[in-house]
């Protein structure tokens, strides 16, 4: 039976390797039907499943139907309206499209002076994002041969630089509270505070307004200074706690040595 079992392992290893994703992705390719049919064609209808492999959807076990919708188990109905078969978007219907799942990041793009400009030539979500090869949003999202499809880098460059700051900062912190939260140390409220100015923070991806970016910057690191403050404290009572606990075991240590010396002084 371990033998069975073992071989079973191996097996579903091979699969993983040989599809080059994730074990999430890897289930999730080996369950859907659309993506058996498209990765088994060539040029222009089998080019999404390739790009979505290495994509941060893929990563996270999210597949064609989570998006398109349809039976990801049946093929014949894998593209029936009736099972909620959407197709591709039209341009002005993308924006509804991805924020099917990313409500919030919908209404702040709308909100924008991108998002005003939605079917009147001004980008839509894959214009810098990609339709199926998604990648974890980061700065570099922002740079020239993106953004100056549609204008000139020079206001984009500047946002940049004032989120560059700020991410910096959010990095350093979470690096600092995951070594304090790999010790045992309770770090949960802060984590908390750091979520929620990270998500703060990822809204400005969306604002092309560069006063507003800058001062919700501005902002969000006054709020991470105060997570700073408690770092700098929490160092602070540790070390005077490692001090005070080293003087102790000196001093104990100490008091033997004397009291072993005093014994000998009686015999």
């Amino acid at each position: 039976m371990i033998n069975g079992v073992m071989m079973t392992l191996a097996g579903m290893l091979v699969i993983v390797i040989t599809l080059g994703l994730s074990p999430s992705a890897a289930y999730a390719q080996a369950e859907t039907v659309c993506i058996e049919c498209h990765a088994a064609q060539t040029g222009r209808t089998g080019e999404p499943v390739r790009q979505w492999q290495t994509s941060i959807h893929a990563e996270n076990g999210i597949s064609c139907h989570n998006c398109h919708g349809g039976d990801p188990k049946d093929t014949p109905n894998a593209m029936s309206p009736a099972r909620g078969f959407l197709g591709a978007p039209k341009e002005a219907d993308i924006p509804a499209f991805c924020g099917q799942c990313h409500v919030g990041i919908k209404v702040e793009y709308l909100a924008s002076a991108h998002g005003k400009a939605l079917g009147r030539g001004g980008p839509t979500c894959v214009t810098c994002h990609g339709s199926h090869g998604i990648k974890r949003v980061t700065l570099d999202i922002i740079n020239e041969k993106t953004c100056s499809q549609c204008h000139s880098y020079e206001r984009a460059a500047e946002i940049k630089e004032a989120m560059r700051l700020t991410e910096r900062h959010i990095t350093d912190i979470g690096a600092q509270l995951g070594k304090l939260k790999g010790k045992g140390i309770e770090t949960e409220a802060q984590e908390k505070k750091l979520f929620s100015e990270r998500n703060r923070y990822h809204r400005l991806f969306h604002d092309v307004d560069t006063g507003r970016v800058k001062a919700e910057s501005a902002g969000i690191n006054k709020e991470l200074e105060k997570i700073d403050g408690w770092l700098t404290g929490f160092a602070d009572t540790f070390y005077k706690r490692k001090l005070a606990g080293g003087i102790a075991v000196g001093s104990a240590l100490l008091a033997a040595l004397l009291f072993h010396l005093l014994m000998k002084t009686y015999e």
